[in-house]
C-alpha cells in the first residue's frame, strides 16, 4: 500500500524503528532543534548535533527543548561543520546528514569536495513532499533548490531521482508530468517545452520503466481534471499528476515556496541521487516541514539498509 500523506510517512518509520544517527550540519536553529527533538522521542533518528553547541543551547533553553540526551560537536563555522558531518558519515559514525542554518550551496560542496566530501555517482537533485490538495495520497516536486538550468539529460536524471523516491514512498506506476508554461511545444522561444516533449518520448521507449511521463504541461493541466476536460486533453497524467518536474530552479523554488509560504502546506525535503540520505528544507521551513523531511530520509535510510 502506498504512503499516502506525511503524517502516515512519519508513522510508516516510528513502526519501523530505524533510529539513524542524523549528524545536524549548523545545528543552531530553532526549528531544526525541535524538529530533531521530537525526531528522537519518537525513535525515528539519533541526532548528532555539529554547529555553535552554546547559541543550540540558548536557543534550546528558550524553547523548553532537551538536547542533553544528543552527542554534540562545537564547530561554530558552517563550513567546517559541514566537513564534520561527512566525515562522521564516511566513518561509519553517522548514515544521514540534515542542513541546519548553512546555505545549500555551502553543504553540497563539502559532499561534493573531491577529496573531503563523498562526490555521488550520478546527479543530484532535490525532491520535496507534500500531501496533495482535498486527495489522500501524496505529491512530489523536484527540482526546487540544486540545479539551476538542467538541460534535457540532467532533467531525465531528475526524474529517475524523483522516481526512486516515489518507489520508496511504495507509489505504483507514477505518474509524472514535465511542466512548462503551456501544453504546445514552442521553440526555440520556450527550450523547456521541447526538452519535456523529448522526456516523454523517452518515457514511451521504456526509460523510465512503468512510470507515466507526459508533457509539456502546464501546472493546472496537471494537477485539475477541471482544467484537463476544458483544455480537451487525453492522457493518463493529465489532472493525476504524481511528481511535478519543474523546467528550471527558479520555477521549481516558486512553486515549493508558493505551497509552505502562501498555503501553509507542510512538506518534506530531501537531496535524492546522494551516497546516504541529505535532509535539505529551506531555512525557512517549519519545525513540522523538517519533522517530516527527516522521516522522509529515514525511509531512504531504511531502503539502503534493505537494498542488496
Amino acid at each position: 500500500m502506498p504512503i499516502t500523506s506525511l503524517q502516515s510517512l512519519a508513522d510508516y518509520i516510528i513502526e519501523g524503528r530505524v533510529a539513524t544517527k542524523l549528524a545536524v550540519a549548523a545545528c543552531a536553529e530553532g526549528f531544526v532543534l525541535r524538529a530533531c527533538v521530537e525526531a528522537y522521542t519518537k525513535g525515528i533518528a539519533e541526532p548528532i548535533l555539529v554547529g555553535d553547541i552554546e547559541l543550540a543551547e540558548k536557543l534550546a533553553a528558550e524553547r523548553d527543548l532537551d538536547l542533553s540526551p544528543f552527542e554534540k560537536h562545537h564547530i561554530p563555522d558552517p563550513a567546517e561543520a559541514v566537513t564534520k558531518c561527512i566525515a562522521l558519515v564516511k566513518e561509519g559514525h553517522a548514515g544521514a546528514i540534515m542542513k541546519g542554518k548553512v546555505n545549500t550551496d555551502v553543504l553540497l560542496r563539502g559532499v561534493l569536495n573531491k577529496e573531503t566530501g563523498m562526490p555521488p555517482k550520478g546527479v543530484l537533485s532535490h525532491v520535496g513532499v507534500f500531501n496533495a490538495p482535498d486527495e489522500d495520497r501524496l505529491m512530489l516536486i523536484t527540482d526546487a533548490g540544486i540545479n539551476i538550468a538542467p538541460n534535457m539529460q540532467r532533467k531525465v536524471d531528475i526524474v529517475k531521482n524523483a522516481l526512486r523516491i516515489a518507489k520508496m514512498l511504495k507509489i505504483e506506476q507514477p505518474k509524472v508530468a514535465m511542466l512548462a508554461a503551456t501544453e504546445k511545444v514552442i521553440y526555440p522561444a520556450m527550450p523547456a517545452t521541447l526538452d519535456a516533449q523529448m522526456v516523454a518520448k523517452m518515457a514511451e521507449q521504456g526509460e523510465f520503466g512503468d512510470a507515466l511521463v507526459a508533457g509539456p504541461f502546464a501546472l493546472d493541466l496537471a494537477v485539475s481534471m477541471r482544467a484537463v476536460e476544458s483544455k480537451g486533453v487525453d492522457n493518463p497524467v493529465a489532472g493525476k499528476a504524481d511528481i511535478l518536474v519543474a523546467p528550471d530552479i527558479e520555477s521549481g523554488n516558486i512553486l515549493y515556496k508558493s505551497l509552505t509560504a502562501l498555503m501553509n502546506r507542510d512538506m518534506a525535503g530531501m537531496v535524492a541521487g546522494s551516497e546516504v540520505p541529505i535532509v535539505l528544507p529551506s531555512r525557512g521551513d517549519t519545525d513540522r516541514t523538517k519533522f517530516y523531511s527527516i522521516a522522509l530520509a529515514m525511509i531512504m535510510a531504511m531502503d539502503k539498509k534493505e537494498s542488496p
